[in-house]
């Protein structure tokens, strides 16, 4: 579901034009739901006001079809950490959007303690994978100047070691979580593999490409601040910049043992990514 009714084409994919912050409506096309799949994110610039309404619309809606919600989060919620991320540290959120990510996860919690709903949420690290551009610190920044040859910018230390989630990763756990009871009233870290600096990426991509190793270079804070005079977007880098600038590291080792949910190769992720955007470039018309 979406505004517009838009999504892939894909025969077991049912696609409904509906706005998610009207209750009513959400709950007309969720009757007979099993789950709830909170994956939406407005807008970077617009999380404060488009944020409530939506995770409350969700979370009502959930409640009152009686199916489990299972939220799509990340994680800023953490904070700036020393130490690999676990499902068991503090909510200490160092800006305004680990704030909102923060209390939609304590306001569902409470719903589910409260025995009004059944919620479970994923957390994950920065997404990569098939299908995903500007989306994407792997994607349409990245990947495409690789296979041309091209400099490479990153944000923060291209060295500091860093989590990167495959989307068919988030996928398979999604699925999980919903169905299976031991999931509920608590969130997981999706199963991801151990981490890669940026450089370390690029580096590998271009070897899966057959293309030179770039250049791989940090985009200045001057430009980025620049950057956010004129972009909303690019304004709200500073808050999140301590992500790239430091090991960002995620243990997922107990969403594995719990449910058998295993990591892609990241070799593999790789390659799969690669090859789409080699697919895609073929595709376009010269």
């Amino acid at each position: 579901m979406s505004r517009s009714g838009s999504g892939p084409d894909e025969p077991r994919v049912t696609r409904v034009a509906a706005d998610a912050t009207d209750q009513s409506a959400l709950s007309r096309v969720s009757q007979g739901a099993v789950a709830i799949y909170n994956c939406a994110n407005p807008p970077y610039h617009r999380w404060a006001t488009d944020w409530p309404p939506l995770a409350l619309s969700i979370l009502e809606t959930a409640i009152s079809i009686h199916a489990v919600q299972v939220t799509v989060n990340n994680l800023y919620a953490y904070g700036p950490l020393d130490h690999p991320m676990t499902e068991d540290d503090p909510l200490a959120p160092a800006g305004n959007k680990g704030r909102i990510r923060a209390k939609m996860w304590t306001d569902a919690l409470a719903a589910h303690q409260a025995g009004r709903v059944k919620v479970t949420e994923a957390r994950a690290s920065d997404y990569f994978g098939p299908g995903l551009t500007d989306t994407s610190h792997l994607g349409s920044r990245v990947v495409p100047r690789i296979l041309h040859g091209r400099t490479v910018r990153v944000l923060g230390d291209p060295d500091a070691p860093h989590s990167w989630t495959y989307v068919p990763d988030v996928a398979r756990t999604l699925i999980v979580l919903a169905t299976d009871p031991r999931a509920w009233g608590r969130a997981w870290h999706v199963p991801t593999a151990p981490p890669q600096s940026q450089r370390q990426v690029i580096t590998t991509m271009a070897a899966l490409a057959g293309a030179p190793v770039p250049h791989v270079k940090s985009v200045p804070n001057w430009m980025i601040r620049l950057g956010g005079l004129f972009s909303p977007v690019l304004r709200q880098l500073p808050e999140v910049m301590y992500q790239f600038d430091r090991p960002f590291v995620l243990d997922s080792t107990r969403a594995s043992a719990t449910f058998g949910v295993q990591p892609t190769p990241f070799p593999q992720a790789l390659a799969a990514t690669v090859d789409w955007w080699k697919s895609r470039a073929l595709r376009s018309p010269s």
